[in-house]
């Protein structure tokens, strides 16, 4: 028995249900272009779930259905019985990209709270969310200083910050360390995992790395191009807390060959 049960199974909450999406987009001589077909995927409250696929499989394109930065062609999506519009509109998204995109010009405490100002929250309520971030991501010493004085690793601790910073109840996350070094990214798995641990959020997180996706998630969305379709939705049964000594068994690897085997239409 598991020492300690993954999430989605001490809490049967389904928050988002995904339900026949499809995405057709025009490509540059104006023909149909099917990014996504009849996907559908029920999402726990509290789950990791990984969206793995190599590029064009439409991995990024559902996280920004979800995020209602994008508007299916067919198909719904609800998130605890409301439009992702409506979510949006009640702040309940944090967004991390690839790219922290900070602002040079403010300190990193100031990066954090840019959103918070955006929202009207209480200036005097602000310094004390912003240092719980700060604590949360391990970067209290670095308070002050400006983003061109961080590594890569410590810019993106920034983003997750300030995307945690206004409480959402859905984290989601675009390819947030493939431009960092392998040392780098481990780091920020570990990081990222007692985050999630402590914080209990739902976290949607897109990657095309394999490994990356059974070392952190409870399960894996495994998306196939042309046209993108779900073609496996994969249980990661590693008991957590996670370690990074958990790559070196049999049954990790086990995993791995049977998400790379569950995959359609190419390699990853």
């Amino acid at each position: 028995m598991q020492e300690m049960k993954n999430k989605a199974l001490m809490n049967d909450d389904i928050q988002i249900k995904i339900n026949h999406v499809g995405m057709t987009f025009k490509d540059n001589q104006g023909n149909d272009v099917q990014a996504l077909k009849d996907v559908n995927l029920d999402i726990k409250k509290g789950e990791f779930i990984s969206l793995l696929g190599p590029s064009g499989c439409g991995k990024t394109t559902l996280l920004r259905i979800i995020a209602d930065l994008q508007e299916p062609t067919t198909g719904t999506v609800r998130i605890n019985g409301m439009t992702p519009r409506e979510v949006r509109l009640q702040q309940k998204f944090g967004i991390v990209f690839q790219s922290p995109v900070l602002l040079d010009w403010r300190t990193v405490r100031k990066n954090i709270e840019l959103p918070l100002e955006i929202m009207d929250y209480d200036p005097k309520k602000l310094p004390a969310r912003s240092q719980e971030m700060l604590d949360l991501v391990g970067l209290s010493k670095f308070a002050d200083h400006y983003p061109k004085q961080l590594s890569g690793g410590m810019q993106q601790r920034v983003g997750i910050a300030r995307a945690l910073g206004m409480e959402p109840e859905l984290l989601l996350m675009d390819e947030p360390f493939s431009a960092l070094d392998e040392f780098t990214k481990e780091k920020l798995h570990m990081d990222l995992l007692d985050i999630w641990s402590k914080t209990n959020k739902t976290i949607i997180f897109v990657t095309h790395n394999i490994q990356e996706a059974v070392l952190l998630s409870d399960r894996i969305c495994v998306l196939s191009p042309h046209p993108g379709r779900l073609s496996a939705v994969i249980d990661v049964d590693i008991d957590r807390p996670r370690r990074l000594e958990d790559r070196d068994t049999m049954h990790f690897a086990e995993l791995v060959s049977k998400v790379r085997n569950s995959f359609e239409g190419g390699s990853l």
